[in-house]
């Protein structure tokens, strides 16, 4: 995956009048949170980012260029209106490209099992998810598990996962994500 790119420029002005200002001009007002939670207050260009919101998961890793100074960061936080059906405020959380970050990935699965196509049922873990801990530039933007060779009577738990080196399962390794049953 591309690495997103996202210009911003830092603010001054706070409240709702400053932020309705900037909404009226097709900005976002937005704050950036580094690794100890210190914040700074930004504007984003609001198409700009809606097209890179849709694109991003949880986990994408998103660079951020402030006047000139870029550096990486992962979107926190969205204020949406449902009503305009746009975003009203955004959090990001820069990276520190050395400390470890811990995240909850949700598990997706695709294929279609042997033991399925044999008669069988696949049973899954419903929104399974495996928490990991590793750096910014190992962080994976989704896992995706193919399941096309599990039989009846086959399990796929958490530790078959393969994910990569410098990534560190927090998770019970013995949890069940799906299995075929007869």
């Amino acid at each position: 995956m591309e690495q997103l790119v996202l210009k911003a420029s830092k603010r001054t002005e706070t409240g709702k009048a400053a932020a309705r200002k900037i909404r009226e001009e097709g900005k976002l007002p937005a704050v950036v949170y580094n690794h100890k939670g210190e914040s700074t207050m930004l504007t984003v260009d609001e198409a700009e980012f809606t097209k890179v919101w849709k694109q991003a998961t949880a986990t994408t890793i998103i660079c951020l260029d402030v006047e000139g100074t870029k550096f990486n960061a992962l979107i926190k936080d969205t204020e949406y209106d449902i009503i305009s059906n746009k975003n009203l405020h955004v959090d990001f959380h820069a990276l520190d490209d050395d400390q470890k970050i811990r995240k909850i990935l949700k598990i997706q699965t695709t294929g279609t099992p042997v033991g399925v196509r044999e008669g069988g049922f696949l049973l899954s873990t419903a929104g399974a998810s495996v928490k990991i801990e590793c750096t910014p530039k190992e962080l994976p933007a989704r896992i995706v598990v193919d399941i096309d060779a599990l039989k009846i009577g086959e399990s796929l738990c958490i530790k078959d996962l393969q994910l990569g080196k410098g990534i560190k399962v927090l998770s019970d390794p013995e949890t069940v994500i799906v299995s075929v049953r007869a």
